[in-house]
């Protein structure tokens, strides 16, 4: 990967620290990869002819530039919070939001989840190949619900992005030789979860909660796991640990490989489900309880992984790439 050797050149690598735990300095870049292969492409197909889709892009772009002055140096939270509300609200200006009361409070509710799936896509980018499996399962599955929705414009932004994290994932899967950063994870979250919110605009109540959940459903479960176990814990849900989803796995006895193809599953099978509503197959209602349901679930029986006590023989496979993991 070229962007990899540049990386090196001009040091941008993450390096080892107390709450890192890869041994050598890895460089970043890989999420500029992600974006450039993603927005160019797309760009040159879809020209700007319509308008929603254009405005992801541009506020994506911005997403993965900010992320990227983060990697190379640390923003403030509230820095990075004002320019990701910023963005997000120039895309639901642009007719992305969903539906629910009609009026202001629409847009409103609407920024909020794109700016909080945003981050807890970003927090999934914690453990070698996890969220580059992730997200080209999601992308595709999206994709062709959006075809489906008789979206094609967007089935191809979906599609380009699903192509650009697998050939990232080649270099991401571990032992990783690049990663991808804030610039990578904060601009896949935004595309994916804008998408998703595009997908459900003007839609029922079932369709809308299916289609919000679904894609995010792996980043919904790890943000509810971490901050349930933190406030029971005593812990500040803004400081960082190796207490996600994936760390709780490999605490199980789950290798690295099989943390990320295990979530990989997962994925697969909520994008399934979010198909299947959009062909008519799966009532949207039944699918909306039957996500919520396994959510809670899964995040109540992850809660009985033992994360912050150390056990001899544990090894954190993972890395925490950013100040607030």
């Amino acid at each position: 990967m070229p962007l990899r050797r540049l990386a090196l050149r001009w040091d941008l690598t993450d390096r080892p620290g107390e709450t890192k735990a890869h041994a050598r300095p890895t460089p970043y870049l890989g999420g500029l990869a992600i974006a450039l292969a993603t927005v160019a492409p797309t760009a040159v197909v879809l020209g700007l002819a319509d308008r929603r889709i254009t405005a992801i892009l541009l506020a994506a772009t911005a997403m993965a530039l900010l992320g990227l002055i983060d990697d190379i140096g640390s923003l403030p939270m509230v820095t990075r919070l004002a320019v990701e509300t910023a963005a997000a609200s120039g895309v639901v200006l642009s007719g992305v939001h969903i539906t629910l009361i009609g009026g202001w409070l629409d847009g409103a509710v609407t920024v909020m989840w794109i700016v909080v799936m945003t981050n807890s896509f970003n927090l999934l980018d914690n453990m070698d190949g996890t969220l580059g499996t992730v997200t080209t399962v999601t992308a595709t599955f999206l994709a062709g619900t959006a075809f489906v929705y008789g979206q094609p414009a967007l089935g191809v932004l979906l599609s380009v992005l699903a192509y650009a994290s697998l050939g990232f994932l080649v270099h991401n899967w571990p032992p990783a030789r690049v990663f991808m950063g804030d610039c990578g994870s904060l601009f896949i979250g935004f595309v994916v979860t804008c998408s998703a919110v595009l997908l459900v605009t003007g839609r029922g109540p079932g369709t809308l909660v299916a289609g919000l959940l679904l894609p995010t459903f792996i980043a919904t479960v790890d943000t509810g796991v971490v901050l349930i176990s933190r406030m029971r814990a005593g812990r500040s849900p803004l400081t960082g640990g190796t207490d996600h989803v994936s760390h709780r796995l490999h605490r199980a006895g789950f290798g690295t490989p099989m943390v990320a193809m295990t979530l990989g599953v997962i994925t697969a099978l909520a994008g399934a489900l979010c198909l299947a509503v959009a062909l008519g197959w799966a009532p949207p209602l039944a699918a909306a309880i039957v996500a919520g349901g396994t959510a809670l679930l899964l995040i109540s029986l992850l809660q009985g992984v033992n994360i912050y006590s150390p056990t001899p023989r544990d090894k954190a496979p993972s890395r925490i790439p950013e100040r607030l993991r």
